[in-house]
């Protein structure tokens, strides 16, 4: 089998990041293509030039899609009801990009989630669990932040109303929010 050239290769793998509603792992690339993952991290630097919208999250390299609406949510629970709070905010169509606190001595501590559905939510809840670390929320005592991205703002408004109704909800924060790609683009 004749290797793919460069070129070619980028513009595959640039259709397969444009299609695709799941983020999609440098290794599932690289095994495609029959490259190493480091080849992958060069194609997805370039093609970042290219496609601003391109973003690297902990599962993979996914597309935003510019027509989706975000918020953030100040919200505040015990560890406990985590699970529930993520499975509300997915089961009303939401995608909960990222999670933060605001700590006074270290500032703002963020992360990205990308969780879109309750198998997500059990994948995230399984890793905070089999490890020797907790929630981030642990270090303001509970307090924290999500940016929630919904496809109008009629969804994010459910899951507003949902967050106030179970207690969890302290403030919707003004928008537009601006999910900034290049906050989560590194590797």
């Amino acid at each position: 089998m004749e290797k793919m050239k460069t070129e070619e290769r980028r513009n595959r793998i640039q259709e397969i990041l444009e299609t695709s509603e799941e983020p999609v792992s440098g290794s599932a690339l690289a095994k495609r293509f029959g490259v190493s993952r480091q080849v992958i991290v060069t194609d997805i630097a370039i093609l970042k030039s290219r496609m601003p919208d391109l973003v690297s999250t902990a599962r993979g390299y996914i597309m935003m899609r510019s027509d989706e609406r975000r918020c953030v949510f100040k919200v505040f629970h015990t560890e406990e009801q985590t699970e529930d709070e993520l499975n509300a905010i997915v089961e009303l169509g939401g995608k909960i990009l990222d999670v933060y606190v605001d700590h006074r001595i270290y500032g703002t501590i963020r992360r990205p989630l990308e969780i879109s559905s309750r198998r997500d939510v059990g994948r995230f809840l399984e890793d905070i669990n089999s490890s020797a670390s907790s929630p981030l929320m642990n270090i303001t005592k509970g307090y924290h932040f999500h940016t929630v991205q919904a496809r109008s703002e009629v969804v994010l408004k459910e899951i507003e109303e949902m967050l106030r109704g179970k207690g969890y909800l302290i403030e919707t924060l003004p928008g537009p929010v601006i999910y900034d790609p290049k906050e989560y683009g590194k590797e």
